[in-house]
């Protein structure tokens, strides 16, 4: 314990930069877990999906049409607030937001959440850790709601 003081004496900042960073540490999960923010990996997210989620794509329809998730419906995101109440018929499944990088879509899970929706979840990583994890994409414009004619 004396070595441990002496250490906390002779190295103040480091000791004080250590402490500075586990209270930010602790402060930034208690405001996630305070907002609700659920944010799951690609993997969480398949079995959502499995379970009937809806996957809510929040990029650009160009972005959309070289790759999406399978059975994902395309709403950029500042279209968004224009179709909460077609979205809305989705309230009570759950809902997984994916946009590029899953930033977007951290912002639209706030947006869902304050319209009404309970179960919403951000995809960690957005589509790039999708790809990375080496699960499929589907090309091209038509969708499973699209298809339908």
């Amino acid at each position: 314990m004396d070595r441990l003081l002496e250490f906390a004496g002779n190295h103040t900042l480091l000791v004080f930069a250590l402490v500075t960073s586990f209270l930010l540490v602790v402060f930034t999960e208690l405001r996630r877990k305070a907002t609700g923010m659920l944010a799951v990996a690609p993997t969480d997210a398949v079995k959502l999906i499995n379970n009937d989620a809806v996957v809510l794509d929040l990029r650009s329809a160009e972005s959309f049409s070289r790759g999406h998730i399978v059975g994902a419906r395309n709403v950029p995101m500042d279209e968004l607030d224009g179709h909460l109440e077609k979205l809305a018929k989705f309230r009570d499944k759950p809902v997984v937001a994916v946009c590029d990088a899953g930033v977007t879509s951290s912002k639209a899970v706030n947006t869902l959440r304050n319209s009404g929706f309970e179960s919403v979840y951000n995809l960690k990583g957005g589509m790039s850790a999708w790809g990375q994890a080496g699960l499929p994409v589907v090309s091209g414009k038509k969708t499973k709601s699209k298809s339908k004619k």
